[in-house]
């Protein structure tokens, strides 16, 4: 019976290689790898076959070698993070491979830098064009590694960072794992002839607003709220749905499921005499609710810490309900807010699933409100290194009910 291709991630090099994994190396009849790979064993009596191109070349080698006895493959980092793993397992079958896996460069850069990485995310420009997702990555999330290679190079990301709206910190890894290492940080003080060596990583760190400056208005731009990964409702679904909510000037507005808070402090522009109460269970987006509201100077709001529809019985009787997350307690929040809104009050609800759009239309009904409905498609312009694009959000229901006269 052929034995399993052996797949052996090297990790950062030879030095992260366990003696199982060496045992494995030594004993091998075939050994397949780069060039600087092979090198590391060059006292191995094995036949040695170099990665080239074409890399279907290379599978058809290992395939008619695979009979001749142990067949192991020498892969970068993890043979399964953009690796030689997923193409050989597709071309033998799972039950043909067994992989090794090893320290990745994404795991290696983070550690360099002390960064705890697990709420990081990673783009991948190797030998591919893939700066929409670099720029989705860097709306979304406070930590990115970026894998780059001679085209897609740190200067072309560079570019991407100088675009956008946030301050970024830029570190460029080089070699990592070999005596030529070097890690450096990118700004505005590099010397733009300055050539990076391959490989090297790039990791980004969010900061601050590159520009925090800005009165609050109708559609205030998503950047000028503190919020994390995305989570936000849109300045133009925001727009929607005030207008949705036909607010008065001394409308009490319930804010509920409220995030970042954006919504009900928008919504403070149109209640000079009214006022807002958000209510949101994350301790986390309660502060940033706070910073937010202090960030606008919005004074006619104060913000709840609790999970719905808790919280909601000592609050004042609402005008308005806005509802922009709820999870599965949406139906007992409707019923609640429902019950006590006052006559011609309107309650209107976001939702991107189907589901909830059924449950709030069914809900509201049975109560006897009249309902509404608004899909909203968006899509927004996104600045590119060398242009504009247009990315679409996802779809919103917006979902509107008044409350008739008793």
């Amino acid at each position: 019976m052929t034995e399993p291709v052996h797949v052996i991630g090297m990790g950062l090099g030879p030095s992260d290689l366990t003696a199982f994994h060496l045992a494995l190396i030594d004993r091998a009849s075939v050994l397949v790898g780069g060039k600087r790979h092979l090198s590391y064993f060059g006292d191995v009596m094995a036949v040695k076959k170099e990665i080239s191109s074409p890399v279907s070349g290379v599978l058809d080698f290992i395939e008619a070698r695979m009979a001749d006895g142990l067949l192991v493959v020498l892969a970068s980092g993890d043979p399964l993070f953009f690796g030689i793993g997923k193409t050989l397992i597709a071309r033998l079958g799972p039950d043909k491979v067994i992989i090794h896996p090893n320290v990745t460069s994404m795991a290696a850069a983070f550690a360099r830098l002390k960064l705890p990485w697990q709420d990081a995310a990673w783009v991948s420009l190797h030998g591919r064009d893939n700066m929409s997702a670099l720029a989705t990555a860097m709306d979304d999330r406070d930590l990115v590694c970026v894998l780059t290679d001679p085209e897609n190079d740190p200067w072309i990301i560079k570019k991407q960072v100088d675009t956008h709206d946030y301050a970024w910190r830029m570190w460029v890894l080089e070699n990592l794992g070999a005596s030529e290492e070097k890690i450096s940080s990118m700004d505005e003080h590099t010397d733009l002839s300055q050539v990076f060596a391959q490989p090297n990583v790039v990791v980004l760190q969010k900061g601050e607003l590159a520009d925090p400056s800005g009165p609050l208005r109708l559609g205030t731009p998503d950047n000028r709220f503190v919020h994390e990964k995305g989570l936000i409702t849109k300045a133009p679904i925001r727009v929607l749905s005030l207008a949705a909510l036909e607010l008065a000037s001394d409308n009490i507005l319930w804010d509920l499921g409220a995030g970042s808070g954006s919504v009900g402090i928008e919504a403070s522009l149109f209640l000079p005499d009214g006022f807002v109460y958000a209510v949101e269970k994350n301790q986390r987006r309660v502060e940033q609710i706070k910073a937010n509201a202090e960030r606008f100077n919005v004074k006619n709001i104060s913000v709840i810490l609790a999970e719905l529809p808790d919280g909601l019985a000592n609050l004042p009787a609402p005008d308005r309900v806005f509802i922009g997350g709820s999870g599965k307690n949406l139906g007992r929040v409707l019923d609640v807010a429902a019950t006590v809104l006052k006559p011609l009050g309107r309650i209107v609800v976001n939702t991107v699933l189907l589901e909830t759009l059924h449950l709030a239309v069914s809900v509201l009904e049975k109560k006897g409100f009249g309902v509404s409905l608004t899909q909203a498609q968006v899509s927004t312009s996104r600045n590119m290194p060398w242009g504009r694009r247009m990315e679409a959000l996802n779809p919103v229901w917006i979902i509107a009910g008044e409350k008739r006269k008793d």
